[in-house]
């Protein structure tokens, strides 16, 4: 038999931030920095939902759920990124490349999914608010979140399955700060057109069409609003609207950047950049935004902080 040009690789080697050997200390720094701030924010939102009577309505138990799934979504990486800094080494074995990879798409599609919840919870209060109770009541809330979290699982280990499938050969080396489906097809040998058509096709059906639930519901609702007949209850209204919006912005937005936008040869550097906001920047900012343009969370804290 002939034998094959093709090796199978036991590890890959992600680069990360090597290209930048004078900032690996700060870069480090604002890493921890950003992952302390993660946990502490997004945990202390989990507490207080909890504890506090006055957070327990479905929009809280949503943004509980959503702070739990941004703390697990940036654990999938932040900590291998942390480690590779402080080692020196990017080096990750072949299975846990394929974990991370399969984690942040399962976590990537429970994330939009349960903003699409959590735009649907606005909706019907702001547009349906006689029937609130009745529609959004506690077993129709953990079924939207449930379905949030295992409705994308079977499709993304497809998608995973598919690229770890494809035959390594040459470098091993990823130009990337996690493993991802754009690094690992530019090392892939042969013809990757179909996985990576599947891919798009996954992001776009997983990315898009939640984002275009989204935007129906908000059209809805800013139609509702605008309805109003006093400005201090239209005021009311957008504020408790304007935070998921600015988070669903943050999130979309950089998705759609890395994931739906055409490749280049030198989309490496910014992939990184962008890849940031969607897995470190939108989960520090999560907590923040709801707080301070928050007054009930705000009230919550202050009660809670001195104890």
């Amino acid at each position: 038999m002939e034998r094959s040009n093709f090796t199978f690789l036991v590890e890959f080697i992600l680069l990360g931030f090597s290209d930048l050997p004078k900032l690996q200390s700060l870069i480090f720094g604002i890493l921890l920095v950003t992952y302390m701030s993660i946990l502490i924010g997004n945990g202390l939102l989990i507490v207080i939902t909890k504890i506090n009577p006055t957070l327990q309505t479905p929009m809280y138990f949503f943004l509980a759920n959503f702070s739990f799934l941004e703390i697990c979504y940036t654990s999938v990486t932040l900590p291998r990124m942390l480690r590779d800094i402080w080692t020196q080494k990017g080096n990750i074995p072949f299975l846990s490349c394929a974990i991370q990879a399969c984690s942040l798409y399962i976590l990537g599609v429970a994330e939009c999914l349960l903003l699409v919840a959590m735009a649907y919870d606005r909706y019907v209060a702001i547009c349906k608010p006689l029937y609130y109770p009745v529609i959004m009541n506690h077993k129709v809330c953990i079924q939207l979140v449930i379905a949030s979290w295992f409705t994308g699982m079977p499709a993304q280990i497809g998608v995973t399955y598919q690229i770890f499938s494809l035959n390594f050969c040459g470098s091993n080396k990823l130009n990337h700060i996690f493993c991802d489906a754009s690094p690992l097809l530019e090392v892939a040998c042969g013809d990757t057109y179909q996985k990576e058509l599947s891919v798009h096709i996954s992001a776009l059906f997983f990315v898009m069409i939640p984002f275009l639930l989204i935007l129906i519901s908000y059209v809805k609702i800013i139609a509702t609003i605008l309805k109003l007949p006093s400005t201090s209850g239209k005021s009311k209204a957008f504020s408790t609207c304007s935070s998921h919006l600015m988070v669903v912005g943050l999130f979309y937005g950089s998705v759609c950047i890395v994931y739906l936008r055409p490749k280049s040869k030198n989309s490496g550097k910014s992939d990184k950049f962008y890849s940031l906001f969607y897995t470190i920047v939108t989960p520090v900012l999560n907590p923040m935004i709801y707080s301070l343009r928050n007054k009930d969370v705000i009230n919550a804290l202050k009660n809670i902080i001195p104890k």
